[in-house]
């Protein structure tokens, strides 16, 4: 499974973000499967979502077509807030209150 997920991140070859990778990620944290995509913006792929893992509550945008699938440590809150509220009548509310490694807790 490294080698999907790898080969979806490299925009640059002409990979794109594809529903039917879904049936074969699994979060790269606790390795669970299925994942959850939810789709905000899409053309002939998804160019603006999120993937979710409903097992440990993470969440992996998906920017210009290309998911950021990355361990906590690698990963910017000053860019994934953003990213959160631009979309967070559109991530489910679960994931914008108690999503990890970020979220919108009041």
């Amino acid at each position: 499974m490294i080698m999907p997920v790898i080969n979806i991140q490299r925009k640059a070859e002409g990979t794109s973000v594809k529903r039917k990778l879904m049936d074969i990620l699994a979060c790269p944290i606790d390795k669970y499967y299925p994942l959850e995509l939810h789709v905000f913006q899409e053309k002939e792929e998804v160019v603006e979502g999120v993937i979710v893992c409903p097992k440990c509550m993470r969440w992996y945008p998906i920017k210009d077509e290309i998911p950021e699938m990355l361990p906590d440590e690698l990963r910017e809150e000053k860019d994934d807030i953003p990213f959160m509220k631009k979309w967070k009548d559109k991530i489910p509310s679960k994931i914008v209150k108690e999503g990890r490694p970020f979220n919108l807790k009041e």
